[in-house]
C-alpha cells in the first residue's frame, strides 16, 4: 500500500524528532569534547587555541593512574562476586519456596531505591563499630551491595524464560543435577549472566558516593580521584579524561556486542 503525503510527513517529523532529541543529549559531550582541545589552564569555549596537553597530564598524573587501577581490580573482584551471589539468589528465589522468600528479595533489591551515599555511611559507621579498618575488602564489599539486585534482576528474567523441559531431558537420560547444572542450565542463562556481569562492572567502576566513605588514599577509585582533583584545579584535564572515559565505553560495549550481541545478552530483541 502506498504511502499518502501525509504518512511520509509523519515520517519524516517522526526521525527529525528523533535526531534533534539526539543532538540535545549529545550536545554536552561535544561541549566537553571541545574544551579538552583547549591550550588554555582555565576552561574555555570555544578555545583560542588548540592542544592535546590535557590528555598528556590526565594519562601522566599520579593519581588517576592508581584511581584506575583500583578500579579496575574493585570492579573485576566485586562484578565476579556480585555474579556468583546473584546468580545464587535468583536461582534460589525462581526454584525453591521458603519463609524468607519475600523479604530476602526486598533487602536484596533495596539498594535500587536506598542512596549510594547512605549505603556507604552505613558500611562506614558499622565497620568503625567492629573495628574493620577502610580496606580494599571494605570497598570490594559496598560494591557488591550496590551492583547485586542488578545480577538478581538480569539472572532472574533470563530464568523466567527459561524453558526447563531441556534440564527434564537431560534428567531422563540419567544425568545428574550438577552435571545438569554445569551442561544445561549455565549455558542457556548464559545471556542474562553476561547482562548481569556486565552491569556490575560497569556500576561499579563508575561507582563514587558509596565508595567517598570507605575508600582511603591507597585505595581511592579513578571517580574519586577525580573529584579530588577538580576541588584543586580548574584546568580541562577532567574535560579530557571524561572524553577518554566515553570513548572508551563505547569501544568497550562495541566489541561486546561484536562477541556477544547486546541485544541477546539484554533481552531486548
Amino acid at each position: 500500500m502506498k504511502k499518502s503525503f501525509s504518512d511520509h510527513l509523519l515520517d519524516w517529523s517522526g526521525r527529525l524528532l528523533v535526531l534533534l532529541i539526539l543532538i540535545f543529549i549529545a550536545l554536552p559531550f561535544i561541549v566537553v569534547f571541545i574544551v579538552s582541545f583547549n591550550d588554555s589552564s582555565v576552561i574555555e569555549f570555544p578555545p583560542k587555541h588548540w592542544s592535546l596537553r590535557w590528555y598528556f597530564n590526565a594519562f601522566s598524573y599520579e593519581d588517576f593512574v592508581k584511581g584506575l587501577k583500583n578500579s579496575l581490580m574493585v570492579a573485576a573482584v566485586g562484578s565476579v562476586i556480585s555474579l556468583v551471589v546473584g546468580a545464587m539468589f535468583a536461582f534460589a528465589f525462581d526454584r525453591y519456596e521458603f519463609s524468607i522468600r519475600r523479604p530476602l528479595n526486598a533487602i536484596l533489591m533495596s539498594p535500587l531505591v536506598v542512596p549510594n551515599f547512605t549505603i556507604g555511611l552505613g558500611a562506614l559507621l558499622l565497620a568503625k563499630g567492629i573495628f574493620v579498618p577502610r580496606s580494599f575488602g571494605l570497598l570490594v564489599l559496598v560494591h557488591v551491595m550496590v551492583t547485586l539486585p542488578f545480577v538478581v534482576r538480569g539472572v532472574s528474567v533470563s530464568l523466567q524464560n527459561f524453558n526447563r523441559a531441556y534440564e527434564r531431558a537431560a534428567e531422563s537420560l540419567g544425568a545428574s543435577p550438577w552435571y545438569i547444572l554445569i551442561t544445561v542450565t549455565v549455558p542457556l542463562l548464559l545471556p542474562g549472566l553476561i547482562s548481569g556481569w556486565l552491569f556490575a562492572a560497569v556500576l561499579s567502576f563508575n561507582e563514587f558516593s558509596a565508595s567517598l566513605f570507605v575508600a582511603n588514599l591507597r585505595n581511592q577509585t579513578l571517580p574519586i580521584a577525580m573529584y579530588n582533583y577538580v576541588r584543586e584545579y580548574a584546568d580541562p584535564t577532567l574535560a579530557a579524561l571524561a572524553v577518554l572515559y566515553v570513548v572508551t565505553s563505547a569501544a568497550v560495549l562495541t566489541v561486546l556486542h561484536v562477541f556477544f550481541r547486546l541485544e541477546k545478552v539484554l533481552n531486548v530483541e
